[in-house]
C-alpha cells in the first residue's frame, strides 16, 4: 500500500474529512489598474517628462515597477504618490512595457 491508498482508506472509514485536503485556488481580488500615460513639460524648465498615473498598488510595488521601467528605458525618473515620472518623451515605449507587465494602459 502506498500513501494514496492509506489516505483513501482513512477518508472512506470516516477517520479523516475529505474537505481538509481540498485546496482552494488563491483569488486575486485586486482589479487590474487602468493607467494613464501622458507627457508633461510644465514646471520642469522646458524638459519633457512622461507621467504614468493610476496605480493603486503599495508604494514598494510602485518603486519596483519604476525601477524596471527606468532600467529597460535607460532613463532616470521617480515614483511617489501613486504615479511614476520617467525623464524624457517615451510614451510609446512605456505603454508597450506596461502592457507586457499585464497593466491596462490608456
Amino acid at each position: 500500500m502506498d500513501w494514496k491508498d492509506i489516505l483513501a482508506s482513512k477518508v472512506n472509514d470516516g477517520t479523516l474529512d475529505r474537505e481538509e485536503f481540498v485546496a482552494e485556488e488563491p483569488v486575486d481580488i485586486r482589479k487590474p489598474d487602468v493607467l494613464h500615460v501622458t507627457i508633461d513639460r510644465k514646471g520642469r524648465k522646458g524638459k519633457t517628462a512622461t507621467i504614468i498615473e493610476g496605480f493603486t498598488c503599495p508604494e514598494s510595488e510602485l518603486l519596483d515597477i519604476a525601477a524596471r521601467l527606468k532600467s529597460q528605458l535607460g532613463t532616470g525618473g521617480s515614483a511617489r504618490g501613486g504615479e511614476i515620472l520617467i525623464q524624457g518623451e517615451c510614451v510609446d515605449k512605456v505603454r508597450r512595457l506596461l502592457s507586457d507587465m499585464g497593466y491596462k494602459v490608456k
